[in-house]
């Protein structure tokens, strides 16, 4: 079948293991379906892949593709849940020590096939499309958790989103406005605050600007570039979500103004089964419809790649057929 893979880690020059090729058809245990992919959304993860951050040397060849969404053999239209849990797993998803993401053990969704367990086809709502759909797994469950699971926000509150364009970002400024929250965001571009504010942002600044006041919750996926600013943005009792650090992990944790101030500091990654659901029928019920950059065929990956890795983007990047 067609797949999109990583032939081998390759930390230097990750591109040069990308392969638009062919990979043995998929084999169905015993509670997993097959998926028919329609439409897959690219992730920072899958450039981590290609390094060989995350997988152990012996997975690879590896279908890339943490998300997507697409039909079962019967028809049924059904969107994917990318965490893999061990067999009878009880609680959180994202709290099994032995959990994975597709494309870490399992192959990914980059692909005319994937296999998943059964209970990670979770049904498509009609109001979504394919490519819509597709981008709900992964950045949109991570900024869905980050909102409203980890920093429970309310409506009326004020939010800053750093970094304005990228998918989890442009995720976090569209479900905020939609439940009534007021939505600030820093952008490196004007062109990327105007994406921001297009999307319901109330405000955007300038990346480090000073803000008109505090605000109740933070939500990092930068780090080391724009740590400082989140952390001197906060109120007293204030939270700041981290879901990732584009820029760099080391910054400097200003420990004096966390404690005094009594900050907060929450990690986030992925999401449930059932957030994934309540999302779908959030976004659904809301009618909201997702940024998304572009869309590219399947046979353009590596097009993908390069604009992700670029920071030439405007929402997520999706293939599709």
């Amino acid at each position: 079948m067609f797949a999109v893979y990583a032939k081998e880690p390759n930390a230097e020059n990750p591109l040069d293991s990308l392969v638009v090729g062919e990979r043995p058809e998929p084999e169905v245990p015993d509670g997993w379906v097959k998926v028919n992919v329609k439409a897959a959304s690219l992730n920072m993860h899958d450039l981590w892949t290609l390094r060989g951050v995350g997988i152990k040397p012996e997975r690879f060849p590896m279908i890339l593709g943490c998300d997507g969404a697409g039909t079962l053999d019967d028809g049924t239209e059904v969107v994917l849940h990318a965490v893999i849990n061990e067999p009878g797993w009880q609680g959180d998803d994202t709290l099994d020590p032995k959990r994975s993401l597709l494309t870490e053990v399992y192959q990914g969704t980059f692909a005319d096939q994937v296999v998943v367990p059964a209970r990670n086809a979770i049904p498509k709502p009609a109001g979504l499309s394919f490519t819509e759909a597709s981008i709900m797994g992964t950045a949109w469950l991570t900024a869905y958790r980050m909102l409203f699971v980890k920093a429970a926000v309310q409506p009326g509150q004020t939010i800053l989103v750093q970094g304005a364009s990228g998918g989890v970002a442009t995720a976090l400024v569209q479900l905020g406005r939609a439940a009534g929250v007021r939505v600030w965001v820093t952008g490196r571009s004007e062109e990327k605050r105007a994406l921001a504010e297009g999307l319901g942002a109330h405000q955007a600044f300038e990346s480090g600007a000073r803000l008109p006041e505090r605000v109740d919750a933070v939500f990092e996926t930068v780090g080391k570039a724009t740590w400082s600013h989140s952390v001197k943005s906060l109120k007293p009792g204030g939270i700041i979500v981290v879901s990732g650090a584009t820029s760099g992990p080391d910054a400097n944790a200003e420990l004096q103004r966390v404690f005094f101030l009594q900050l907060r500091i929450a990690g986030s990654t992925m999401g449930t089964r059932d957030e994934l659901e309540r999302l779908l029928s959030y976004v659904d019920l809301a009618g909201i419809k997702p940024q998304i950059g572009s869309v590219l065929p399947f046979e353009e990956a590596e097009k993908g790649f390069q604009d992700m890795r670029n920071g030439d983007t405007a929402g997520k990047i999706v293939f599709s057929r």
